[in-house]
């Protein structure tokens, strides 16, 4: 009884926070930032449905994605020229449906394998499609894409969808019903059965499972909650191109659900919010943020394998154990160097980039063409790194000692 009251706050908590979060944010790029995540958060869940739950490396998940949005178009131009009436409030279920379609189809003979030819024979599917989009341009517009207008549909309880606002409540509703379905697929026989086929295939084979048609399974339904965030996205932006079916967009919810955490459902999500932020507010400021998100990339690769929601979890022992606090002063002797060490790269960096001008830090005007600046740089990243590098050996002392556990004792005969 604990445990179902303490998930049911969770999801209160959860839709609280879809619902407030323009409240106290009150701006156009806030609300049009806030409308990216909701539809990153779908698109990166459902592809942790492929890859983090069943064990399928696609490399063309943008296929379902981009379909649903090309749909969700069509429908707009059919509501704009009066040959269906319905309003947009549907348009993402309706896309995706075609999410679904085309899973069915392509599952049917791609999930027949698994690992490296999966991925491949994803690559290969997602290539096609990209390719068809600018050669059949009646249905995808070439490279000019299609374009709707979502104004023309007919308003719902008085709701008219003029506004970012309210496009936002539309997608933050879908996507407190798509999370919540797709934690339900996770707590079915067909999703647990999903976590055993990635994890052993031919144990799953022994004890009676077709694992083929458990990833068959798991590979539409992921097809289909990527074609609901298609549509969300083709509502919010009234615009869609080849990108959405391109490898740049697969390859973007692959980092999403790998930074967030693979495995874990919280993990897309926090994926989701990271790139977001990353692509909409760091590329105002530098045109070497696509660098600094490999680096993101490269560094939870080898550091943090599990991902931000792995790291969080990590802590799970200690927090129980009441020893959380013995971390908190380790973590800051080390963090602070840390930071400033990645800091002063960043610094020299930006430096190399822009050749012959300057920089204004801390009312300081750093040179590029300065040696002293160079000079000066180097030896704070150097200090940085060392200090952090000294302070490593108390911070595995702390983390062995917060997650300690007591061996029980024998008990006697």
């Amino acid at each position: 009884m604990k445990k179902i009251l303490t998930k049911s706050l969770v999801w209160i908590g959860y839709l609280a926070v879809l619902l407030l979060l323009p409240q106290f944010f009150d701006s156009i790029l806030a609300v049009s930032l806030f409308n990216q995540m909701a539809i990153a958060i779908v698109f990166a869940l459902s592809y942790n449905m492929l890859l983090g739950q069943g064990g399928m490396l696609s490399f063309g998940h943008a296929v379902y994605f981009g379909l649903g949005g090309f749909l969700a178009v069509h429908a707009l131009l059919l509501i704009e020229f009066e040959t269906v009436y319905f309003s947009i409030v549907y348009i993402p279920l309706l896309a995706g449906l075609v999410g679904l379609l085309a899973a069915l189809f392509i599952g049917s003979f791609s999930t027949r394998k698994a690992g490296t030819v999966f991925a491949m024979i994803s690559l290969g599917i997602g290539e096609l499609l990209a390719a068809s989009s600018l050669i059949f341009v009646s249905f995808f517009g070439g490279e000019a894409g299609v374009s709707g207008d979502r104004t023309y549909g007919p308003p719902l309880f008085g709701v008219e969808f003029f506004q970012g606002i309210e496009i936002y409540y539309l997608a933050a509703a879908w996507v407190f019903v798509a999370t919540l379905f797709m934690y339900l697929f996770t707590q079915t026989p067909a999703g647990r059965m999903a976590n055993a086929v990635r994890d052993n295939p031919e144990r799953a084979e022994f004890i009676g499972y077709s694992a083929r048609r458990v990833r068959y399974i798991s590979f539409c339904a992921s097809g289909f909650f990527a074609g609901i965030a298609g549509g969300l996205y083709a509502l919010n932006y009234e615009f869609v191109t080849e990108e959405t079916l391109n490898a740049v967009t697969s390859g973007r919810v692959l980092l999403m659900a790998y930074i967030g955490g693979l495995g874990y459902f919280i993990g897309p999500i926090l994926g989701a919010v990271i790139l977001t932020l990353m692509n909409s507010l760091l590329s105002n400021y530098t045109d070497l943020w696509m660098l600094y998100l490999g680096i993101l990339f490269l560094l939870t690769v080898l550091f943090l394998p599990k991902g931000f929601a792995g790291f969080i979890m990590m802590h799970r022992v200690a927090w129980l154990q009441r020893r959380i606090r013995k971390l908190v002063l380790p973590y800051l002797a080390t963090a602070i160097p840390a930071m400033v060490f990645m800091a002063t790269c960043v610094l020299m960096l930006e430096l190399s980039h822009i050749e012959d001008e300057s920089i204004s830090v801390l009312n300081m005007e750093l040179s590029a063409s300065s040696s002293s600046t160079w000079l000066g740089l180097l030896l704070i990243a150097s200090t940085s790194m060392l200090v952090t590098r000294r302070t490593l050996p108390a911070l595995r002392e702390a983390w062995e000692s917060a997650n300690h556990v007591a061996d029980e004792p024998e008990s006697k005969s």
